[in-house]
Formats: C-alpha cells, structure tokens, sequence
C-alpha cells in the first residue's frame, strides 16, 4: 500500500465533495446530528494531527492549540470540547481559516510520509483513511440536510451522478436454518465492531432480494399506514405523532402529487427508486404492515453474498452490541465504537454516497431509531 497515494485521495475526495458549496453553505448547523461543513473539514485534519503528527513526528508546531477544543468531536481522553449543538454559532475560525489548517496538516503530513512509518503508526494511518472516508458520507448527507431544509430547494450539484437502481428477481432468498460466521476476519482492515469472527444459530428464513422501492411505501401511506397504531411500537407511535410525520424525510406533496428533494433539487419522486430517509420506527411499522418484518444483522450478513449492496442503508432488528470477545483499545482510539453500544439499531449495506470500497459485508453502521437524514432503507425477511 502506498501510504502517500492513499492520504492524498482521500483527502483530495473530502474536497471534491465540497467543492460546489459557497461560502455560506459550510458554516449552517438546522439540527444537532447535521455538522457544519466546515466543522467535517476541520475534524478529519485534526485527526490526523492529534493522532499521527503531535504524538509521532518530531519537532512538529501545532497549528492552533484552540483547534484542539473546536475539533474534538466525543474524544473524552484528549480533553475538553465545543459541544455538538453549538458547532454552527463558531463563525471563526472562518472557511478560509480552515483550510489553511487543512493544507498546513497535509504539508507536514506529507513530510512525515517520506520514510516508513512503523506498524503501530501504520494502523493509526489507515483508521484514519476509513475515518474520513466515514466523515465523507457524513459530508454529502449533511449538505442534503443543510440544503434540502432551505426553503430555495437549492440543487446541490448539476454533475451529481445518482446510481442506476437494479431490478433483480422479485422471490424471497431461501436461507436454510444452521450455524453461520458472522464478523470480519483475515486481511485488511476492519474497524473493531466487526471483531471478533463468532458462530451464530439461524432458523430457516427468507430475505428479499431487493429494497422497498418508493411505490411500494407509497401504497403504506395511502392506506393510513401512519395514522394505524396497530403496526408502531409504543416509542415509534408517539413519535409520529409528536413530530406530525406523514412521510420520509424530503418528501413534500405539493398539486396532489409527491415530490422529494435531491441534489438535484425539488423532484417528482421516482416510484422504483428505493425508498429511503426514513427512521428504524417507520421500516418496522412499514414490514407489520406487510405482516413481514426486518432481519437481524446475522440474518443479513449470511445471506449478503447472495445480492449486490442496495442504494441505501438498511436497518436491521438488531440492537448495536459488541460481539462475543469484543474489547476497546486502549486511549482515545478504544472510544471510537464501543462507548456507542447503547440504545441504537444496526444498519447494513452502503449507501450512494459511502466511499467507494469502504463498506463490506461485515460492516456494522449504527443510529438511533428516529433518526432519518442518513440514507436509510428497508429489506423485508420473513
């Protein structure tokens, strides 16, 4: 592996990602989970300065010791920090600021890059890769937000290509009951919520082949699928009907007919698109209306080399729990996952806008069930 190449596209990608905003598109904060663009761009560079840098290249000068505060995003271990709700009001440091701060960081990191670093280093290096290849997914969601939420529908980029949606045989995947592997092992990197590789039990099952599409969801909405407690559990019911949620994220009826905004702007819904912005609540309420259900995490791992990704992250029935022999690493890296096992829903797959090679079967993504701004979809089991 060349260590240098892969630094430079990744973080050549993070800028293409930004590259059609304006300036006042990277400083909008609409929600606490949406960051501010320019927040991304200053959170994976000191990344790589608090990690590799400081720690391991000598005689390096710390940017700016205030970043330090303004960047850390939940790492208790490296010390205190601006909290999540209040990263829109930092107007400094300004856009230009940042990347100045980017370019500083890339130059010494470039320095660094001409001898070989050691293999300790080396890990830290590629965590680093896949963290901001996780923030670049993070990016492209959250300038939907920022721009789906103003009242303009501003389209994010003319040259945004969206993915070609496949149609496949409509049978269930028939998956015999038995012992299965479940979790990463071999070469290659992982992050440490694929470990440890364990054997799980199934029951015979069935799995779809394909997402929900968006006229598929459209027949639960018409049939009052949002006003019919009998298919939400409890939370999900008081959920819908506090925040008054008649549809996925981004969909407006507006003339009698349903449209959704996309990088494109203000669209007619596509009909055999998958749908997708919708929380955990509304795929379990969609499946009970089917008088299907969602699979488990294990379930979907078996049978994923069966079927290509779908355009969008799944939920599964699985709350997110580390696996048998799971242990978190030592200082600040060992919060990267575990601290989060509490309270949230695995999802399974990629999305269209995840980093090419950067999921795989055994990655593990996870949110809280009302959440919807990321691209999430529904794959039936029975």
């Amino acid at each position: 592996m060349d260590l240098v190449d892969c630094y430079k596209k990744v973080r050549r990608r993070t800028e293409q990602i930004c590259s059609p905003l304006q300036t006042e598109d990277y400083v909008v904060q609409p929600v606490v989970d949406v960051s501010p663009p320019k927040w991304h761009i200053g959170h994976v560079t000191w990344f790589f300065e608090t990690f590799i840098l400081k720690p391991y290249f000598m005689g390096y000068q710390e940017f700016n010791p205030n970043y330090n505060y303004v960047f850390n995003s939940y790492y208790e271990t490296v010390g205190n920090r601006v909290i999540r709700t209040d990263r829109g009001n930092l107007s400094r440091p300004t856009v230009a600021d940042i990347y100045q701060y980017r370019a500083y960081v890339d130059e010494a990191m470039a320095k660094f890059l001409c001898e070989e670093p050691s293999s300790d280093v080396k890990e830290l290096l590629i965590l680093g890769f896949n963290h901001e290849e996780q923030h670049q997914e993070l990016l492209l969601t959250d300038i939907k937000y920022i721009l789906g939420h103003n009242p303009l529908f501003p389209a994010y980029s003319a040259d945004y290509v969206s993915p070609k949606v496949k149609e496949t045989d409509t049978a269930f995947i028939k998956m015999g009951e038995g012992i299965y592997e479940i979790g990463f092992e071999g070469e290659g990197f992982c992050f440490d919520n694929e470990l440890n590789q364990h054997k799980v039990y199934l029951n015979a099952y069935g799995i779809s082949p394909n997402l929900v599409t968006n006229a598929e969801y459209l027949e639960f909405i018409n049939s009052g699928g949002y006003h019919d407690f009998r298919h939400w559990h409890a939370e999900g019911w008081d959920w819908v009907n506090t925040n008054k949620v008649e549809a996925p994220l981004y969909w407006h009826l507006i003339d009698g007919a349903w449209h959704n905004y996309t990088y494109h702007g203000l669209q007619q819904v596509n009909l055999n698109e998958p749908v997708c912005h919708i929380s955990y609540f509304e795929a379990y309420a969609y499946a009970s209306w089917k008088g299907l259900r969602l699979p488990t995490e294990f379930e979907w791992e078996a049978a994923a080399t069966k079927f290509d990704w779908g355009k969008n992250w799944e939920w599964t029935e699985s709350a997110y729990l580390p696996y048998p022999g799971f242990a978190k690493a030592p200082g600040a890296i060992g919060e990267y996952n575990g601290k989060f096992m509490v309270n949230q829903k695995v999802l399974r797959g990629a999305s269209e806008v995840t980093s090419p090679g950067h999921s795989r079967v055994t990655y593990r993504n996870f949110f809280q069930t009302h959440l919807r701004w990321q691209f999430t979809g529904i794959r039936l089991a029975r």
